[in-house]
């Protein structure tokens, strides 16, 4: 089996993973991903696509990971974790789709408008 490639996005964080048969370990940036993500909420996050289809020993995973903050790079992860299972069968696609792991989350940050405080908040109006 060659290297799988996938690339997962949310927010601002893009995800570039690599999957290939191993024995299970996740290396994020160089790191044992226990190590990047520090909290079990998304050290989970990052097993779920693995868990759903109960493979998480069969692939050895290696991810490339930049931008926004941990959540967001761990829902990153998760998506292009997923998006590599489907490229290696896609009989897993039913499974994954069930638990939402394959839809693209588009929230992103709304940008700041000029003459305005934020995204939203203007000014206080003054009628006189």
């Amino acid at each position: 089996m060659d290297t799988i490639h996938a690339i997962g996005r949310r927010k601002h964080s893009v995800a570039r993973v690599y999957v290939k048969a191993g024995k299970g370990n996740i290396i994020v940036n160089n790191k044992n991903y226990k190590e990047y993500f520090p909290t079990p909420l998304l050290q989970y996050k990052l097993e779920q696509s693995q868990n759903t289809i109960s493979s998480s020993t069969n692939f050895d995973i290696k991810v490339n990971v930049f931008g926004g903050g941990l959540t967001g790079q761990a829902e990153a992860i998760r998506l292009g974790v997923a998006r590599a299972l489907i490229k290696l069968d896609s009989e897993n696609k039913s499974v994954l789709r069930k638990e939402g792991l394959v839809t693209r989350d588009p929230r992103m940050v709304e940008r700041k408008k000029p003459g305005q405080r934020k995204a939203r908040k203007k000014t206080q109006f003054s009628k006189r």
